[in-house]
């Protein structure tokens, strides 16, 4: 895939050019791309006072990051101590069965990536599944295969 570098310079018209400004360039291009491309990354070395070590030390830092592609819908299955115990490991295994991959993984089409999480701070709520901007609470296998299918089915995705 081709990363239109004009977005790329349009970012650093924003937000400068300076190393301290690293982390919002980074933020501008993740919210354009859904990822950080090497192109793009490149583009920036190339055109700011940035070294290639010091953007890609701080992409590699904070995991709100990522360095692949990810899904139009990201999945997260909480894993922290309540999640757990009330069948974190379970909702995923029935999330990889209904979108056909593992977890840390993306569908084909690019419509969903499967992450376990270690925490996102519900824990009242428990198990917890975050599905694009919703929070789904004291989640169940079924809950959570009719939450996907719903989904699916208002984003223009088959059903499982």
């Amino acid at each position: 895939m081709s990363v239109d570098l004009t977005i790329i310079d349009e970012i650093l018209r924003e937000k400068g050019t300076g190393a301290e400004m690293a982390i919002p360039i980074l933020q501008g291009i993740q919210e354009r791309f859904r990822y950080l491309p090497m192109e793009a990354l490149e583009h920036v070395c190339a055109r700011t006072a940035i070294t290639p070590s010091q953007l890609y030390g701080v992409a590699t830092f904070y995991s709100q990051f990522r360095l692949s592609p990810v899904g139009e819908t990201i999945i997260k299955v909480c894993h922290g101590t309540a999640c757990h115990v009330g069948g974190a490991d379970t909702l995923t295994e029935t999330l990889e069965n209904q979108l056909g991959i593992p977890d840390k993984h993306t569908t084909q089409d690019m419509k969903y990536t499967l992450e376990s999480v270690a925490c996102v701070g519900c824990c009242s709520l428990a198990p917890v599944v975050v599905m694009g901007a919703d929070t789904l609470a004291k989640v169940t296998p079924k809950k959570i295969t009719d939450a996907l299918a719903a989904h699916r089915e208002a984003h223009g995705g088959k059903d499982a």
